[in-house]
């Protein structure tokens, strides 16, 4: 399904901008009242950025720095080059280890690598044991946000769904019930299962620690009981030590949640030890390339490696809000998403992600490590069109276009023609149907123009 079929869908589902809107709207507003609280926000941004950047710069010297500490903590480290490769790691491992179900704690890195599917092909029962996560797998459907993944979902729609899968749900008709029917469905395999997985939000590079950060406890206890752990991180997830992990946790989980930390951050060095009353028995970590060190290799693309996946982009992106994250196709959603897609998966079929942007420059403004947004977004554009990608009605229109500016007198006769067209056309200052922007007001009604063209106003305002 092309990117605009699937945005047409999006507009024409009023209960999706309902779900989509109370969740980004509400995560607007505490990172807003966060970033208040955090008067020095601005220069740990900064700090944020340039910690990251280091790390891309010497990427290589710190991943082989965390395989030797994570090894000598008893870990085993695991190099994947592709996200297949990455998925027939993890299941090898899991038949080694003779697993017949798993318990796995929210990853975006493992939607990346297609772990999910390979889990079915494979006839290993997965586990999800993220609360948002549940959702979905029980609705058989894609996460729509990387930190809210059932955010396409409102509490009625999971009610329902909560009612028609699991074996003993609830009754009334409350979130307090329906998180209790979930963990009786889940408990269970939560605490029976042969393998635990588990993504990473930190590598920590000078001990071969992993830290993990959610709101349920839910890696916790799907990484504990289990006697094998596996983890499936992408390489640039690495920070040099620990007071650099806790400067990125402060931005993590206030530009995600607008909290000053997560309800549960837990480090793992190693699996269990001699005199540990829990954890572990095996410890495997696999590091994913994936693209990653293309990416740091190209002067274009390389600060999309300081993303920490915090979802503040998409929480605060006008597009995303209105299409939620489904309609992008890939793995990420939103304006991060529209720059990792094309790197991960090419630009030829992702080429309209680029265009998925108003250039309003909000998502760069929220980012808590700086990231440029909308000039990567950019960047595809310009490359999509020197690489001959985008249609020839795009290309004959702007080649229409181009050869009216360069003419002013017939580009101010065209526009002042338009300007009254569209006053004509117009009903109550707004405009229900326009030629040639009917991909507009198929969905919207446009505003009528207030005066003249921008020039002509511009004119008149001089002469003043």
């Amino acid at each position: 399904m092309s990117f605009g079929r699937r945005v047409e869908l999006a507009l024409a589902d009023p209960v999706l901008k309902v779900a989509v809107e109370r969740t980004a709207g509400t995560a607007e507003t505490k990172r807003a009242a966060a970033v208040e609280a955090f008067p020095a926000f601005e220069e740990a941004r900064t700090r944020a950025a340039a910690i990251k950047d280091h790390v891309i710069a010497h990427l290589g010297h710190y991943l082989e720095m965390f395989e030797a500490n994570a090894i000598a903590a008893g870990a085993q480290v695991h190099w994947a080059r592709t996200a297949d490769e990455a998925a027939t790691i993890v299941i090898d491992l899991c038949r080694k280890a003779g697993a017949t179900s798993v318990a796995r704690s929210k990853s975006m890195l493992g939607e990346e690598i297609g772990l999910p599917h390979a889990l079915a092909e494979a006839g290993i029962e997965r586990v999800e044991t993220d609360l948002a996560e549940h959702i979905i797998q029980l609705a058989g459907e894609r996460p729509s946000h990387i930190v809210w993944p059932a955010m396409h979902k409102t509490r009625e729609q999971v009610s329902a769904l909560f009612r028609a899968k699991h074996r003993d749900p609830h009754v009334e008709e409350t979130i307090a019930a329906m998180a209790e029917s979930a963990r009786r469905h889940l408990r269970a395999g939560m605490l029976g299962a042969d393998v635990g997985i588990s993504g990473a939000n930190f590598l920590i590079a000078d001990s071969g620690s992993v830290c993990t950060v959610t709101n349920e406890g839910n890696a916790e206890l799907s990484i504990m009981p289990p006697r094998v752990h596996i983890v499936t991180a992408g390489i640039e997830k690495i920070v040099p030590a620990l007071p650099h992990a806790i400067h990125m946790l402060r931005m993590l989980a206030r530009s995600a949640t607008g909290a000053a930390l997560t309800q549960y951050t837990t480090f793992y060095t190693g699996p269990k030890r001699a005199g540990d009353r829990d954890g572990p028995e095996e410890m495997h970590i696999v590091l994913v390339d994936n693209g990653r060190s293309a990416m740091a290799a190209d002067a274009a693309l390389k600060e999309m490696l300081r993303c920490i996946r915090c979802g503040a982009c998409m929480n605060h992106c006008v597009v995303f809000r209105q299409v939620g994250g489904h309609a992008y196709g890939g793995t990420y959603p939103g304006p991060m998403g529209a720059v990792l897609t094309p790197a991960l998966d090419g630009l030829s079929a992702n080429r309209d992600l680029a265009h998925a942007c108003t250039m309003n420059g909000r998502c760069q403004e929220v980012c808590p490590v700086k990231i440029p947004l909308p000039t990567l977004l950019r960047g595809w554009r310009e490359k999509s069109w020197r690489e001959g990608l985008e249609p020839v009605s795009m290309r004959q229109g702007l080649g229409i276009w181009r050869r009216a500016v360069l003419r002013p007198r017939l580009y101010r006769l065209a526009s002042g023609a338009a300007v009254r067209a569209m006053r004509v056309l117009a009903r109550q200052g707004w405009i229900t149907r326009l030629p040639f922007a009917a991909a507009w007001t198929k969905y919207r009604d446009m505003p009528a123009p207030e005066g003249g063209t921008f020039m002509a106003q511009y004119a008149r305002g001089r002469r003043r």
